[in-house]
């Protein structure tokens, strides 16, 4: 057998998933957004129409602000956990990547049992605040599960940060706020942005979550599947799953150009 025959057989199967479950499905998605009465107008439609463009524009917020909460809490919490050894260190990563485990229906039934109308929070405190199927419960059930994939990425990259420029940096008489923003987070950039990305890219196309929560509010995973299940809009469905894909393959070339390597979406 030649190298080339060995080569080819090797890549096969990959060409034949590519193929089979990536390539095709793609196209007949975009093929049917066009299916519709409008043709391809239905994209026009799309930015024409309020709800669609509200549910797009709140779905992009609210990623984008889990996106800054989970980098925020999680370079925090991955610097420290990196630096320091403690007792019960273990157990509080162990803790704090739990979420990985758990589906998205889940993430949002606990996010119930904390703030839903007979939830954690209406029994401890007084007054009467059910926050679990807004806005902030949502964003509080994609935080969740958006923190240790982040916190994995930086602690990941923190590990490789050399000591020795912190000590360089303390001797030459430089603050903590001066050493975090000039030789912490210039090192921990790629690993940030590339986290960033891949939270952006989960909290955009969660869906078990959404549909726990989403009780009083739209976002547009939720409208994709209404859109298909109940109204039976397989072109409207289709089109919007092709937006939010677009939206969400350019945040992460955006993240990659950036970060200046490879940035990959988790599910």
């Amino acid at each position: 057998m030649s190298q080339r025959h060995f080569i080819f057989l090797c890549l096969l199967p990959l060409v034949i998933f590519t193929l089979a479950f990536l390539a095709i499905p793609l196209a007949r998605l975009i093929l049917a957004s066009g299916e519709s009465e409008a043709g391809w107008a239905i994209y026009l439609q799309i930015l024409q129409t309020p709800r669609y463009l509200s549910t797009l524009v709140q779905t992009v917020v609210v990623s984008i602000a889990v996106t800054v909460a989970a980098l925020a809490i999680s370079t925090t919490a991955g610097l420290y956990l990196v630096r320091n050894r403690f007792v019960g260190r273990n157990t509080l990563l162990s803790i704090l990547t739990l979420p990985l485990a758990f589906p998205g229906v889940v993430v949002g039934f606990m996010i119930i049992l904390l703030g839903g109308r007979q939830g954690l929070v209406n029994q401890l405190l007084p007054g009467y605040w059910v926050f679990a199927y807004s806005i902030f419960g949502l964003f509080l059930g994609y935080l969740y599960f958006s923190i240790p994939r982040v916190l994995l990425t930086v602690m990941a990259a923190a590990e490789k940060i050399d000591p020795a420029l912190e000590e360089a940096a303390r001797t030459l008489g430089a603050p903590p706020w001066r050493i975090v923003t000039d030789v912490l987070l210039p090192a921990l950039a790629p690993a940030l942005i590339a986290a960033g990305a891949i939270a952006f890219a989960t909290a955009m196309g969660a869906f078990g979550t959404a549909f726990t929560l989403a009780t009083d509010i739209d976002v547009l995973p939720m409208v994709i599947y209404t859109e298909f299940t109940l109204s039976a809009n397989i072109a409207m469905a289709s089109a919007l799953s092709v937006v939010l894909g677009v939206v969400t393959w350019a945040m992460l070339l955006i993240a990659r150009s950036f970060s200046g390597g490879a940035v990959a979406a988790g599910g």
